[in-house]
């Protein structure tokens, strides 16, 4: 630990680090590799109160499930986790890991997912399956988000690269529908899927990749399938 220390104020020293969030300059080993100062990862807490026991969301005023997830059909998974909403210090924090590549950032979050794993009897015997990247993607941006976290998230859970993804459209402007539409076919199984299979990915929005993901998973074998996302718009 003494030396793991000394790694990082040394790393301090030749590359000042600051804090995503407020820009203070880092002073503690344990604030380099969160990315953040102790203050602003004091913040950074789950979401508490009632959630959809199907899509993770906050409840208002339903009871268990929400509107939304009483009137879909599509569901091909058992259960989502979301662990922030897509606002405010949330939304920075994910701006500047994954698109200002503030790496330490993956420290953070993967703690935050070992805290829900610790606390979910339903997930002690999952597999994690990572979203898949769009062809082209690691060699345009030069890393993947979502494999970075898996690595980082180390021997939590085991790891299955099963799902694989073929070219589409850019899902940014399409409806959900079009989404669905877009991605069929294009998400496919490389390998046997595990019995129970938790899917990993950085945001949702309408969730049609998960949910893609999830059938394809279902139609390969899987048995039991959840999902887990960082932040959810």
């Amino acid at each position: 630990m003494k030396i793991l220390n000394i790694f990082y104020q040394l790393k301090n020293f030749l590359f000042p680090a600051s804090c995503a969030l407020c820009g203070r300059e880092l002073d503690f080993a344990a604030e380099i590799r969160l990315g953040l100062c102790q203050e602003c990862s004091s913040g950074i807490t789950l979401e508490e109160g009632k959630k959809c026991n199907l899509c993770g969301k906050p409840l208002v005023s339903e009871i268990e499930t929400c509107l939304p997830c009483r009137n879909s059909e599509d569901r091909s998974f058992l259960r989502l986790w979301l662990l922030f909403p897509y606002t405010g210090k949330y939304r920075k924090l994910l701006t500047e890991y994954k698109f200002k590549k503030n790496l330490s950032l993956a420290g953070l979050f993967a703690e935050k997912i070992k805290e829900v794993i610790k606390n979910e009897p339903l997930l002690k015997d999952a597999v994690f399956v990572p979203v898949p990247p769009r062809p082209g993607k690691i060699k345009e941006a030069g890393w993947d988000q979502v494999e970075y976290l898996i690595k980082k998230l180390g021997k939590s859970l085991p790891v299955s690269r099963c799902l694989k993804r073929r070219k589409s459209k850019v899902q940014k402007t399409l409806s959900r529908k079009d989404r669905m539409e877009n991605l069929k076919g294009r998400i496919y199984i490389n390998g046997a899927p595990p019995k129970t299979a938790l899917i990993i990915d950085d945001v949702i929005t309408t969730g049609s990749t998960i949910e893609v993901c999830a059938k394809t998973l279902m139609e390969a074998g899987a048995q039991k399938v959840y999902g887990l996302c960082l932040f959810y718009d």
